[in-house]
């Protein structure tokens, strides 16, 4: 998911599923405090507001961080029967929501809701003397929920982007330490560039019509199981694409294999519930992104050394040279691909949590719009090796 808008005719204020950024990503965690310190220490991201129990909220504490324009609000119920609570227990830590900032939350709701899509939650506004916000969910595929949301006076879009309050009862969190840290030691990542979900063998076209058909979205790329296996595993995907290319939902299904998929692990731990596998965050300069995180102690798949023998020839076939250091990328361990409209690079962290579920992406792109297709040998092979090690192959 990239905030880089391309205009076209749907992408107006007078159709309800006009999108106009990704508002934010919610996850449900165990701890939202001790998962804020996590992903500050380890992403650099700002912890940046709090919504708790001294701020009024007496249902959940909610920790926004922020880094470019990517919004990770992280949620932990502070009661038995929150939702969180029992997801998390099911789960693990993991993505809840991929919300969607809309001109009107109640108008596209109701247009999504017309079109095919199951109520996760009915509109609800918060408002305050400053401002309101409207806020309403539709189901998409086993856990995971997309919010609608539209913003108004204080907590407009451009004055959260700004770092002005996200809703109403969250405040401020500083002074920390870690931010001013952060501040002076930037990872560099701007946007959240796609969000891949994983659902069940002979499922994937089921909801890639359900995008065509609720949210309006249209098909940006396909891979079949020639095009993403090793000689033990395979999976299939489509990519989903909004009306104006501003979201990419990419959605993997597990394919016949002699032994079990990336995706199939992810259900079997998951328990056997679609959900969301990773986040692509975007950055400007890939080498600077990757050795910031790998100092701080990410970890990210190895990707053997032999993948640097052939790699700049097959993308110096496709016309593009890489502008990146060679010796650096591969010091890195960073990996490279290219299509039609330019080149990019990528790198995937290993598990996030100790249950082998979310990850997350950092992603470079230099033109090239795709995912990496000339790397899915490489990565799949680095990810067998990791299923290996957990027991999972």
């Amino acid at each position: 998911m990239t905030t880089a808008s391309t205009s076209t005719s749907r992408d107006t204020a007078t159709d309800p599923l006009s999108l106009i950024d990704v508002d934010h990503v919610r996850f449900y965690v165990g701890n939202a405090k001790q998962a804020a310190y996590f992903y500050a220490h380890t992403f650099g991201f700002k912890v940046d507001q709090v919504a708790d129990l001294t701020t009024g909220s007496r249902d959940e504490a909610s920790y926004l961080l922020t880094q470019g324009n990517i919004r990770l609000l992280l949620t932990t119920g502070l009661s038995a029967d929150h939702p969180a609570q029992e997801e998390v227990r099911r789960f693990g830590d993991g993505v809840k929501d991929i919300a969607m900032t809309v001109f009107d939350a109640q108008a596209a709701f109701e247009r999504a809701v017309a079109n095919g899509g199951e109520i996760a939650y009915e509109p609800v506004t918060y408002a305050d003397e400053g401002g309101s916000v409207t806020m309403a969910g539709i189901k998409a595929y086993g856990r995971s929920v997309h919010s609608f949301v539209s913003r108004k006076g204080a907590y407009a879009l451009d004055r959260v982007k700004k770092g002005e309050a996200f809703a109403p009862k969250f405040r401020a969190f500083g002074p920390f330490a870690l931010n001013d840290y952060n501040a002076k030691h930037p990872c560099g990542l701007k946007y959240v560039d796609h969000c891949v979900g994983n659902v069940e063998e002979g499922k994937m076209n089921h909801w890639v019509k359900w995008y065509e058909d609720v949210l309006e979205f249209k098909m940006f790329k396909h891979f079949d199981d020639q095009d993403i296996s090793t000689e033990h595993s395979a999976l299939m995907s489509k990519v989903m694409a909004s009306g104006n290319n501003l979201i990419k939902m990419p959605i993997n299904e597990p394919a016949k294999g002699k032994k079990k998929s990336q995706i199939l692990e992810y259900l079997e731990w998951h328990d056997m519930t679609p959900g969301v596998q990773h986040l692509a965050l975007r950055t400007d300069d890939e080498l600077h992104s990757v050795a910031e995180l790998r100092g701080r102690g990410v970890d990210f798949l190895q990707i053997p050394d032999t993948y640097y023998d052939e790699v700049w020839d097959r993308v110096s076939a496709l016309g593009w040279e890489v502008k990146e250091d060679h010796e650096k990328i591969r010091d890195l361990g960073v990996l490279v691909d290219a299509d039609d409209e330019g080149y990019l690079l990528q790198l995937f962290t290993k598990p996030l949590q100790d249950r082998p579920t979310l990850f997350f992406e950092i992603i470079c792109r230099r033109g090239s719009q795709s995912f990496g297709k000339g790397n899915f040998k490489a990565l799949f092979e680095a990810l067998e090796k990791e299923q290996d090690r957990r027991g999972n192959l």
